[in-house]
């Protein structure tokens, strides 16, 4: 049977651990955990769980995750974050095909629920992620947001069956708090890509992206929650390139 860990990184994720943890002590045979010395029960949850706890200073998504992925001893990595759970049918998937024997690299399918309400439109549904992929010769790239997953094109990509259920945010405050950090993140790399802004860019993306998520991407069908993550979204948009033009300015 093909060995299979599971890698997280954290920051007070005491909200959303032992939720996560429990699932997948159901279907991995590691845990290992680095953490960015979190204030919270984070390191608590992680000892009652007996999983591999460490920390270190944050570095970055995707270079936080490739130190993480070296402290790993199965052949098998699943990157997870500490607000997803794998449902019953993925659980069950993975422990088929780590009994059948892992090929290639694996996608899986998320489906986030938005302060208590699961999300079926918006681009948000179905978002296939690929996590499950051989420790050896594959590792995350990119510099500020937005990892992507670098693997040789020989492996094959195969789909998982159930979901990823993905506890996004509990609030309204927590996305947009979290959508303006994404936003900053972004502006960084504009930035040093020396990225310029065109004439009513920050007012133009705004409109582009609200419609884009609310109409062309039926998130009206979620009712509110739609109109909420479309308004949001539309907001980080107007913040990011505003700043990038302002930034520019001074430049």
């Amino acid at each position: 049977m093909v060995k299979v860990a599971a890698a997280i990184i954290t920051l007070n994720e005491e909200k959303n651990l032992e939720r996560c943890l429990k699932a997948l002590k159901q279907c991995v045979d590691e845990i290992v955990v680095l953490d960015s010395f979190s204030t919270d029960k984070t390191a608590e949850i992680c000892a009652a769980y007996k999983v591999t706890f460490i920390q270190k200073d944050w570095l970055g998504y995707a270079q936080s995750k490739n130190e993480l992925n070296k402290s790993i001893n199965s052949s098998y990595i699943l990157s997870i974050d500490a607000d997803e759970v794998p449902d019953q049918e993925l659980i069950d998937d993975l422990n088929r095909i780590k009994a059948e024997g892992l090929d290639g690299i694996y996608q899986v399918n998320r489906k986030t629920n938005y302060c208590g309400k699961w999300i079926y439109h918006c681009g948000w549904y179905p978002e296939f992620k690929l996590r499950l992929f051989p420790k050896k010769g594959v590792k995350w790239e990119g510099d500020f947001v937005h990892e992507t997953l670098s693997f040789p094109k020989s492996l094959t990509v195969n789909k998982l069956n159930g979901h990823l259920e993905h506890f996004s945010y509990h609030n309204e405050s927590e996305h947009r708090i979290k959508a303006f950090q994404y936003a900053d993140l972004s502006v960084q790399k504009y930035l040093k890509e020396k990225k310029k802004t065109y004439f009513l860019q920050p007012e133009l993306s705004a409109l582009t992206k609200f419609l884009s998520i609310y109409v062309f991407k039926r998130g009206f069908l979620d009712g509110r929650s739609g109109w909420v993550i479309a308004k949001i979204s539309a907001s980080a948009n107007h913040y990011k390139y505003r700043k990038l033009k302002d930034l520019n300015k001074r430049r």
